[in-house]
């Protein structure tokens, strides 16, 4: 598995390095925005490390980017801990969000994590039903594609999940918790945005108008649900 870390802070980068090597990654390192964007288009990388203060392309720019093209799992790190800044990296496309100093078991955990989600998400499965049509979305498990009105919707891989998830339940109502505990796999603590920042974004990319969306409600005060008689 190919790792890119992507960090101005050298000392960092290599600390990172270390760690990911004894677990048994590959490490490409980028300094700087533009030599991330490099290596994304040059190397088959698995998975993204990204800072988000860098000189020059800093990393919600980077992400952004690179999400017009890229679906790997993207692991955000930065010193700024406030929840409008999480918010901010998650909705750029990241899938989890780091906040600086953190345990470099605990990154490792997170890469992990990651990889493991985007490899389940990847493999065929049996099935008997391959396609999901909720109005006018299409989702395609086998080749793991989201279509709107016939044309491919760029989904994250933790977008895809939390669409899948709630298509496959249909009728059921999650709330952000539940959602966060399955997906994630880790303890829900109160006042964590990044269920809510994965569902602004997602629904900006599959509804017709976000403020008034027909695929994924809202059931105020619980969650959210796809209801079933939208097959």
């Amino acid at each position: 598995m190919k790792i890119l870390v992507a960090d101005d802070e050298k000392e960092i980068v290599e600390l990172e390095e270390l760690y990911l090597k004894e677990a048994g990654y590959e490490v490409f390192k980028a300094y700087d925005g533009k030599m991330a964007l490099r290596l994304l288009a040059e190397e088959n990388i698995d998975l993204l490390i990204l800072d988000v203060m860098m000189p020059g392309l800093d990393g919600v720019k980077v992400c952004k980017k690179m999400r017009e093209t890229e679906k790997i799992p993207v692991i955000m790190v930065s010193a700024k801990g406030q929840e409008m800044d999480k918010i901010a990296g998650l909705q750029a496309g990241a899938d989890d969000y780091m906040v600086k100093p953190f345990s470099p078991l605990e990154l490792v955990a997170r890469v992990k994590s990651q990889l493991r989600r985007a490899a389940y998400y990847s493999e065929p499965k049996e099935q008997t039903c391959t396609q999901i049509i909720v109005k006018h979305l299409k989702i395609d498990k086998e080749r793991h594609q989201v279509f709107r009105f016939g044309d491919e919707v760029k989904l994250t891989p933790t977008e895809y999940d939390i669409l899948l998830l709630l298509a496959e339940n249909r009728g059921k109502v999650y709330s952000s918790e539940e959602i966060y505990r399955v997906l994630w796999k880790e303890k829900y603590y109160e006042g964590n945005n990044t269920v809510m920042a994965h569902m602004w974004r997602l629904r900006e990319k599959i509804e017709e108008n976000p403020k008034q969306p027909v695929i994924i409600e809202t059931v105020w005060g619980v969650g959210y649900k796809i209801e079933a008689d939208k097959y």
